[in-house]
């Protein structure tokens, strides 16, 4: 249950303080006084849009804060967050930047202030009424209060897969149009590549011999003059070596300090033996051969080619290849593979047709149980004669919802036969209709126990202007109704009719203060004469001795003689 509302720097409001009450609270006052934005702070921390112009002129920050004595949710437990004491619900929105969002302190992502806010408090305001009018709305009413949500995500998993499902043929059967003329260049691009008989790294490999072949004169001089100074010429490095060793060896035989040089010495000429053959077969290789550069060139040629066509690389042209191959699989089955689908297809239709039935079975099961209870909700809210229907058509397909398309039909006035709402109902009886459903859905959640509260505790419901377009008796009929809810909910609503207001646990007036430097708005719980001479005011707009004996008439004759 609310408990407190704070508002600071809010649109034209100051620093407004409100407590309610339990059962049926009423906000009244002049048109314009501030009730709507009162309604409006309250959305917004049940995840409504700000803007940063909602800040009051001047100030950095606006707060909305609203304390409920509720202290179980089920979220809470999974945030850790501690609620012994009640819930606080408080959203900033800042002038510059952006706003922020806690529940007893603890900062919170805007979607789950809004998730737990939304299972605190239920808003009703003129966009839900016009809501009534979308035939969407009909069917989720049905939906949600025949507990089918589950069985339409089912039927939508079916038709989202079937989606999918068509997609694929269509763009398989999209590709056999051009599959014939795919095939042929496939398999042109693949024998091309095979011909070429590509190995990793070949083209590095004949960059580098295509560069010796380049500079062979220079590489068979230098290699000569090296083999000649190691070896082959008179006066060679291992002649002169060989030298060396000889006169270390007879240093060695005087001092022995001298024989692990000549070691060192004598186990340095098998390895420049090695060397000196190494070298030969080098540069007896260095032969001119004219004929060899030109096919290195040839196979770099057809390289260079394919990389322009595939890919830079033999492992990405390789890679182009397996690729191709795989998608050229793919073409050769595809008749195979649009057969498979087209079965899928088929038992997938089958399916999905079978649980849209079932669906739609169900949804006439819970219209024809539903329809008497709204009638008689209508019948308390003062449409003694209406006719209520909620018409089931069959659509041409299955859609992502089931094949159903649902309307609710009405019809005020006996003899006139039900039609769409769009067409019949006026906005005092499109806000009544929508009382009636609201009273359903609270006495279904009632008896099912689906509110994720526990029973003790007063889930708060909000109504802004649920007598609009009403009056006289009728409005008596919703003032009824309303304190019906009050019963076994927190009721807070926004009235322009005394009929509403005298039935108020709790009465509110809101009043907007202008002086020549500010406007402040003031909300002000009204009891005994105070709340008689508001009740007269709203009968005829100011005070007068009539309209106060008629206030007190629809006070009650008890609460009259206590004034």
């Amino acid at each position: 249950m609310l408990k407190d509302l704070r508002i600071k720097n809010f649109t034209i409001i100051d620093d407004l303080s409100i407590g309610f009450g339990p059962g049926l609270n009423i906000l009244t006052g002049e048109t314009g006084a501030g009730k709507s934005i009162i309604v409006d702070a309250l959305g917004l921390l049940l995840g409504g849009r700000a803007s940063q112009d909602m800040v009051k002129t001047g100030r950095k920050e606006g707060h909305i804060e609203a304390f409920l004595d509720n202290t179980d949710h089920p979220l809470l437990g999974e945030l850790s967050i501690e609620s012994d004491e009640g819930i606080i619900l408080r959203r900033t929105i800042a002038a510059q930047g952006k706003g922020r969002t806690y529940i007893n302190d603890t900062p919170v992502s805007m979607q789950t202030l809004s998730s737990i806010g939304r299972d605190l408090i239920d808003i009703h305001g003129q966009h839900e009424y016009q809501g009534l009018l979308k035939k969407e709305s009909h069917m989720f009413f049905i939906d949600t209060y025949g507990n089918l949500h589950g069985t339409v995500a089912a039927v939508q998993l079916l038709h989202n897969e079937l989606a999918v499902l068509k997609n694929t043929i269509s763009e398989m059967r999209d590709r056999m149009l051009e599959r014939a003329q795919r095939i042929d260049f496939l398999r042109f691009q693949i024998g091309e590549i095979d011909s070429a008989h590509l190995k990793e790294g070949e083209k590095a490999s004949l960059e580098e011999e295509r560069s010796i072949l380049m500079n062979l004169s220079k590489l068979k001089e230098s290699s000569e003059t090296a083999y000649d100074l190691l070896y082959n010429s008179e006066g060679s490095s291992l002649e002169k070596l060989a030298s060396v060793i000889s006169k270390i060896g007879d240093i060695a035989q005087i001092d022995h300090e001298a024989c692990e040089i000549f070691r060192n010495l004598e186990s340095a000429v098998p390895m420049i033996e090695d060397a000196a053959i190494l070298l030969r077969n080098l540069k007896d290789k260095y032969d001119i051969d004219p004929q060899k550069l030109v096919e290195l060139d040839e196979r770099l040629e057809v390289i260079k080619r394919l990389e322009k066509k595939y890919g830079e690389g033999e492992g990405t042209i390789l890679a182009y290849r397996d690729k191709a191959s795989e998608e050229l699989e793919n073409l050769e089955r595809i008749e195979e593979q649009l057969d498979g689908l087209e079965f899928s297809l088929a038992s997938g239709q089958e399916s999905l047709t079978s649980a849209a039935e079932k669906l739609s079975k169900t949804r006439h099961a819970v219209s024809q149980k539903l329809e008497p209870i709204i009638t008689g909700e209508l019948k308390e809210l003062g449409f003694q004669k209406a006719v209520f229907v909620i018409d089931i058509k069959k659509k041409g397909v299955v859609a992502a919802t089931g094949m159903d398309d649902v309307e609710f039909l009405f019809s005020a006035n006996p003899g006139e036969t039900p039609k769409p709402l769009i067409k019949v109902a006026s906005g005092g009886e499109l806000s009544r209709i929508m009382l009636a459903l609201k009273c359903v859905e609270i006495n279904h959640q009632s008896e099912n126990k689906k509110n994720p509260l526990q029973n003790s505790e007063l889930r708060t419901l909000i109504f802004d202007e649920v007598d609009a377009g009403i009056g006289g008796i009728t409005a008596q009929h919703v003032g009824k109704r309303l304190k019906d809810i009050a019963g076994c909910s927190q009721v807070l609503c926004i009235t322009h009719l005394p009929q509403i207001a005298a039935l108020a646990d709790h009465h509110l007036k809101v009043e907007k203060i202008l002086d020549d430097s500010k406007t402040v708005v003031t909300v002000v719980p009204l009891s005994g004469s105070e709340r008689r001479n508001e009740i007269a005011r709203m009968l005829s707009g100011r005070i007068t001795e009539g309209s106060i004996k008629h206030a007190g008439e629809l006070l009650g004759v008890d609460i009259v003689d206590q004034l």
